[in-house]
């Protein structure tokens, strides 16, 4: 830490606001990852001294970002009384959008989702202009938390394609209706009170499994995503990879071995590797093997259970999995070839639902295809990881913001 005493210590360029500021952050960082922790347990976690400690405590709890809460075993005294992050300190929020719904959540500074709601939007023709799709989804999670949209410190929606950065249009996303208007980021802009960041989907993915899932501690990963479609995050030193347009990791127009050449790809909204491997692909590849109990629904559910099912080394048609893996290893040869990451991550109910049988196969498939040997894991957010890592995204800029004591 900054040192014993909340002084600069020998050699420690800064301001003791500073310096203080740097130890506050250190104590609501340890709050969030441990819980409860008593002034004695911060002191040794951050090596502040017993009066450096209970300062900080004090400045901290005037500024309304702790609460003291109990004490610890049950025993009095100061040195047992226990702290936590005060959970109203600050709100965010998070939309997933998908072409048939907008799913919202809304989470307290500690990551606690404390409201949530789903607005339903089927067909090609959006029943309502986006801005008051986008307004009722958020205020209806405000609504279920308690709190008013002005509470919400920031907002990140999640969607497929990405907003290029050059223009501010909607890109790789032709099957999302709406949302392709030039003004549709400044109508959102005057509509909502709140700093407002947009995020491709499958990045949002990648954030909740590096800070929640299997690529905690990765600075080097991919993130492959089946799914309703199939795409790819990037993460590169630690930092997400975007590309010029916001269009890196579109890997469904990636051309690769054994799927036609498609030209002219955004308008066909289609490419090789998709083509070859995503989830739509896996019915057609059923029925060429001879599997007649398909079941219907959208291709992401049908993909999923057909997956599952041949994972079940009892009943499962082995030799679905067993090309369906070659067909994923085709293109993330191409992928792991150039980018040479530490780890591939695999996600989207597609890819989980094969879990270790598939992952093996698609492992041992790569090691033959490509002279890059990633380590290959299934993703461990299940539940809403889009929408889930909107919030992580959203919080920590809030987190920033809010525990910034040096102002």
């Amino acid at each position: 830490m900054a040192g014993t005493s909340g002084t600069p210590g020998t050699g420690t360029p800064g301001t003791p606001r500073v310096l203080r500021a740097m130890n506050d952050r250190a104590a609501l960082d340890l709050l969030l990852e441990h819980g409860p922790l008593s002034r004695t347990r911060i002191g040794k976690l951050t090596g502040l001294s017993k009066p450096t400690a209970s300062q900080l405590l004090a400045r901290l709890e005037a500024a309304g970002l702790v609460l003291a809460t109990g004490t610890s075993e049950g025993r009095p005294g100061p040195n047992a009384q226990l702290y936590v992050v005060n959970p109203g300190a600050a709100y965010a929020a998070g939309l997933d959008v998908t072409p048939e719904r907008i799913r919202a959540a809304v989470a307290d500074v500690t990551g606690r989702t404390v409201g949530e709601f789903e607005l339903a939007t089927p067909g090609r023709r959006p029943a309502q202009p986006v801005v008051r799709q986008v307004t009722d989804t958020l205020d209806g999670a405000v609504k279920a938390a308690g709190l008013a949209r002005g509470d919400i410190h920031r907002l990140v929606i999640g969607t497929p394609g990405a907003f290029d950065p050059n223009t501010g249009r909607l890109r790789y996303a032709s099957h999302l209706p709406g949302w392709h208007s030039p003004a549709l980021l400044d109508e959102l802009a005057a509509a909502l009170p709140m700093p407002v960041e947009y995020e491709n989907d499958v990045n949002l993915v990648a954030i909740a499994e590096q800070r929640l899932g299997a690529a905690r501690g990765h600075g080097d990963f991919v993130l492959l995503w089946n799914e309703g479609g199939l795409g790819a995050a990037l993460v590169l030193g630690g930092r997400l990879h975007r590309g010029w347009t916001g269009g890196a990791g579109e890997v469904g127009f990636l051309p690769v071995p054994g799927a036609p050449l498609v030209r002219q790809v955004t308008k066909a909204n289609s490419g090789g590797y998709q083509a070859l491997a995503g989830s739509q692909a896996l019915p057609q590849l059923a029925r060429e093997l001879g599997i007649t109990e398909i079941p219907t629904g959208p291709y992401a559910e049908v993909a999923a259970a057909l997956v599952a099912t041949a994972a079940d080394h009892t009943t499962g048609p082995r030799r679905l999995l067993e090309i369906y893996a070659t067909h994923l290893a085709t293109g993330l040869a191409s992928l792991v070839s150039v980018l040479d990451p530490e780890l591939v991550v695999l996600s989207g109910a597609s890819l989980t639902a094969g879990g270790e049988p598939l992952r093996a196969l698609v492992q041992a498939e790569l090691e033959e295809l490509a002279a890059s040997r990633p380590r290959l894991v299934v993703g461990d957010v299940h539940e809403q990881p889009v929408l889930r890592g909107a919030l992580e995204s959203a919080l920590a800029t809030t987190r920033d913001e809010v525990f910034d004591t040096s102002r």
